[in-house]
């Protein structure tokens, strides 16, 4: 399962998994998207899914979730990697900041609730897209929907150091699943629809010149997925072709962080419940 497996990184993943005779699950927002994925993967045949929902929202998490969890009673590899860049700060309809929402919220909802599946296979691992050995931002622990002082950079930046914790909450809860937040280093991901002028220009710009083809990256990732690393909570980046581990001793990682935002996780889901 992909989520945000209709472009960039995850497209590719997905495109190299079918080719490998996976079964591949991908789950974005954009139904043409998914119908161009379908179409691109149309010689795997059933083997090629997609999930349309809108993930920034507890109705489309839930709708995912749902559907997986009917579909198929075992998931190998979850990978989280549904992210949007916003140039101006949006609340979703459970009232949570959009970023925080999609690039966080939906990530820790589906690696627990789909915890059942992921144990019913031999090997199972959870794969977090996110940016682990970057040390700048942090979780505002006083004001996490970020209403007094938004920027799409701290926003991301957030959302961020809160996926680097999520891997060591999940890993305390045990089992065999392997957790692992991942860094694909800079990825030619265009267009960057969701930036403003004149940086989404410079992005574009910068992509053509210096990042990385995203096959690369799933090629890198791919291999973590083929053998999964352990221990429970792991953190790496990509070099070149290769996967390099990131000290697991960083602060984040911390592990007193990582159950305060637990605890600030259920907190801000119960009060939508």
């Amino acid at each position: 399962m992909i989520t945000g497996g209709t472009r960039g990184i995850g497209r590719a993943l997905a495109h190299r998994r079918l080719a490998q005779g996976d079964t591949v699950v991908t789950v974005a927002r954009s139904a043409a998207n998914g119908e161009r994925f379908l179409r691109e993967s149309a010689e795997h045949g059933e083997r090629a899914r997609f999930i349309a929902a809108d993930l920034s929202t507890l109705s489309g998490m839930r709708s995912a979730i749902d559907a997986v969890a009917a579909g198929h009673p075992g998931v190998d590899a979850l990978v989280l990697g549904a992210n949007d860049l916003t140039p101006r700060r949006a609340v979703t309809e459970d009232g949570f900041e959009s970023v925080l929402a999609l690039y966080y919220l939906s990530r820790a909802v589906l690696a627990r609730e789909l915890r059942t599946q992921l144990e019913r296979t031999p090997q199972p691992v959870v794969l977090n897209l996110s940016g682990p050995g970057i040390t700048q931002g942090g979780v505002q622990w006083d004001d996490p929907q970020l209403t007094r002082r938004w920027s799409g950079l701290r926003a991301q930046l957030q959302a961020g150091r809160a996926n680097d914790l999520l891997g060591p909450a999940l890993a305390r809860q045990g089992g065999r699943t392997r957790y692992v937040v991942y860094n694909p280093g800079f990825v030619d991901t265009r267009p960057y629809v969701g930036m403003r002028q004149p940086w989404r220009v410079a992005a574009e710009l910068a992509a053509a010149a210096f990042a990385a083809p995203p096959d690369r990256a799933a090629a890198a990732i791919g291999a973590l997925l083929d053998a999964p690393p352990e221990p429970g909570f792991s953190a790496w980046r990509r070099r070149g072709r290769d996967n390099r581990r990131i000290d697991p001793a960083l602060r984040t990682f911390d592990a007193a962080d990582a159950e305060r935002l637990e605890r600030l996780t259920l907190d801000l889901l119960a009060a939508v419940d």
